[in-house]
């Protein structure tokens, strides 16, 4: 068979594809970079109406990676997808969700694990990047953990995915009450790749 086999070559062709295709006009130099990340990740170029990114959320993200700041995630596969060589601040990658007071925060909150997982790691919020890409409930309890005082990350990447939860999530998010920056793919469609490729984005832009 007949097909591209070098990384280098496929990468700069699928990021060329996403330029021609993509209309990216409306974001700003040091936003383009992440948006044709999110849209490599899922190979949808009609995604690009649906992102949304605050004012300084890019240059707020990577000075928050510059200086060390943990990067947060709510579920194992975001943390998985996460290039950590390009880290150059060796920047802790942590997920809550296995940790026993995930579980206890669940058990006695009727709530989910993934939710559990971010309450779990409160003492670490503050400053930090937070990576939401599978659980509605761990960016609406994040959001409510704010809401009653607690310390601002420096921003807020949010990508759940699903038919509960997930749209009004991300609209609660992108209506900024907090003034955090963020950025987010607005309706249903997310996931971990999704946080991923955010993370990846502010770390080294295209590189891979």
């Amino acid at each position: 068979m007949s097909y591209l086999r070098d990384p280098a070559a496929i990468y700069e062709k699928s990021f060329k594809t996403i330029r021609d295709e993509a209309d990216l006009s409306r974001f700003l130099p040091d936003e383009r970079d992440l948006v044709i990340r999110l849209i490599h990740a899922c190979g949808m170029v009609d995604i690009v109406d649906s992102i949304e990114i605050s004012n300084n959320g890019i240059a707020l993200g990577m000075d928050a990676l510059a200086n060390g700041a943990p990067i947060i995630c709510d579920v194992n596969m975001v943390a998985r997808g996460i290039i950590t060589r390009k880290l150059v601040a060796q920047n802790q990658v942590l997920c809550g969700l296995d940790l026993k007071g995930a579980k206890k925060f669940a058990t006695d909150n009727s709530h989910t694990r993934s939710a559990g997982g971010i309450d779990a790691l409160a003492d670490k919020i503050e400053g930090a990047i937070i990576a939401i890409g599978n659980a509605p409930t761990a960016l609406f309890h994040l959001l409510e953990m704010i809401d009653s005082g607690a310390k601002k990350p420096a921003i807020i990447l949010g990508f759940p995915v699903g038919f509960v939860g997930a749209a009004e999530s991300k609209a609660e998010l992108a209506a900024n009450r907090f003034d955090i920056p963020y950025v987010t793919l607005l309706g249903r469609r997310g996931g971990s790749a999704f946080a991923a490729a955010a993370v990846n984005a502010l770390a080294s832009g295209l590189k891979t």
